[in-house]
């Protein structure tokens, strides 16, 4: 897998593998019926493709010449001191191959002048607090600013950069 920009052609097939990825880690929390209402509003090609030519922001996917892997979208906040993480997916049948630190690592290369990187994840999705903890985040004191399908507010997470 290569990380490089999305583009217009790769609209379709970032959105089959977030509504892929979004069922298969939320069905079990909000149920299949809410995740395909989340799916359908938040992921459409019309509200993929405004990501496109949004300033500030970086919109990537994993690519391996056949197939989308993984996408990740951020945008600078803050004068461009904070890059705050919107989305980081990867296809469930290759979770676990390093794909989702490629993009992690390709966002953060992104906006070299940033100071942090900060995200908001719902509680339960544990296995993406492990990630993201793994990949150097601590859990801030404050909630989220969206709340989740349950309702609840979202965790909020930093890690410091270097820059």
């Amino acid at each position: 897998m290569f990380v490089r920009t999305a583009g217009d052609r790769d609209l379709a097939a970032i959105r089959a593998l977030l509504v892929e990825t979004w069922h298969a880690t939320y069905d079990a929390i909000y149920g299949a019926e809410r995740v395909t209402e989340i799916t359908d509003k938040w992921h459409s090609i019309a509200s993929l493709k405004t990501r496109l030519t949004r300033p500030n922001s970086e919109f990537l996917v994993a690519d391996d010449g056949k197939r989308i892997g993984g996408v990740a979208f951020a945008e600078s906040v803050e004068g461009g001191k904070l890059v705050t993480l919107k989305q980081l997916y990867v296809l469930p049948s290759l979770q676990g191959r390093g794909i989702g630190g490629m993009l992690l690592d390709e966002v953060i290369e992104s906006f070299p002048e940033a100071h942090a990187v900060s995200l908001e994840v719902e509680e339960q999705n544990t296995r993406a607090i492990a990630f993201y903890e793994a990949n150097g985040f601590v859990r801030s004191a404050q909630a989220g600013d969206h709340a989740g399908a349950t309702g609840k507010p979202t965790l909020v997470y930093r890690r410091p950069l270097a820059g």
